[in-house]
């Protein structure tokens, strides 16, 4: 397999990782336990604050897309400040995402293709994972979207 250089993709994304974020309750945001790295639940964010709503009422399944994709960068900056390296991960091997959607809003995979897309297009083949979406009443803070992520390093 070619050597896929994380940072040179997300350059060409135009893509800036932000610093890492802080927990807002009693929890760290990463642990590693020998080579996996477990990433806790990360709220989408929109200029710097919780991005508020919820799918299917105040939000599109577009909005949630872009929510997820944000998601995915802040998880992208966490692991990178746990493990110095994002080029170590030698694995994406599970993506868990909470949308705050209402009742009769179905489209929680699409949402979450967000954060799939973009973990594949930057990871490469790495990248591919295992998944769940789900629909809930409510996240913390009234986020539209969490996101946790579970790596492999080396």
């Amino acid at each position: 397999m070619s050597h896929h250089d994380v940072y040179a993709r997300l350059k060409e994304l135009d893509i800036e990782l932000p610093s890492a974020g802080a927990p807002a309750a009693a929890y760290v945001m990463s642990v590693q336990s020998g080579n996996t790295v477990y990433l806790s639940g990360h709220l989408a964010k929109k200029d710097g604050k919780v991005w508020v709503g919820k799918l299917g009422d105040a939000l599109t399944t577009e909005d949630g897309h872009r929510a997820a994709r944000a998601a995915a960068i802040d998880l992208f900056a966490t692991l990178h400040g746990n493990i110095g390296d994002l080029n170590r991960v030698t694995r994406v091997v599970k993506v868990v995402s909470l949308v705050n959607s209402t009742h009769d809003f179905v489209e929680q995979h699409l949402v979450t293709n967000g954060a799939s897309d973009l973990i594949a297009d930057v990871f490469g083949e790495v990248g591919r994972h295992a998944r769940s979406a789900f629909g809930v009443a409510q996240i913390p803070l009234g986020a539209c979207v969490e996101i946790e992520m579970v790596v492999e390093v080396n």
